[in-house]
């Protein structure tokens, strides 16, 4: 279950880094898109190393929580140390898309674990 938290926690950024990049026309190559994305990768490590410390769940709702905030927190911070862009309605923007798509997988999980008890 580690390797597919890890797998849908990495699409969520990498697809909002995408569609992003692509709305504001910078173009979705490789390069670019990592570029864009290693403040929130790296952000994302955080939040699991904090779970893992836990020894916490990386794919229960709670565990979301700490994952979500910190890709964005970790994210925005270094964001700003690498003299890139954090407008409030990126901010904004980045807690609403990467707070859904990381939950979503969480509770579509966690109502199939209910459903098989």
């Amino acid at each position: 279950m580690k390797r597919l938290s890890v797998v849908l926690d990495v699409m969520a950024v990498l697809i909002f880094v995408g569609i992003g990049r692509h709305v504001h026309d910078h173009g979705v190559s490789a390069r670019g898109l990592l570029s864009t994305a290693w403040p929130f990768l790296i952000g994302l490590g955080v939040g699991w190393f904090v779970l893992i410390r836990q020894r916490r769940s990386i794919s229960a709702v709670s565990g979301g929580v700490v994952v979500w905030i910190s890709t964005v927190v970790v994210g925005m911070i270094l964001r700003v140390v690498a003299g890139q862009g954090t407008a409030l309605a990126f901010i904004i923007v980045t807690f609403a898309f990467l707070g859904l798509f990381m939950f979503a997988w969480r509770i579509v999980l966690a109502r199939m674990q209910l459903r098989a008890h």
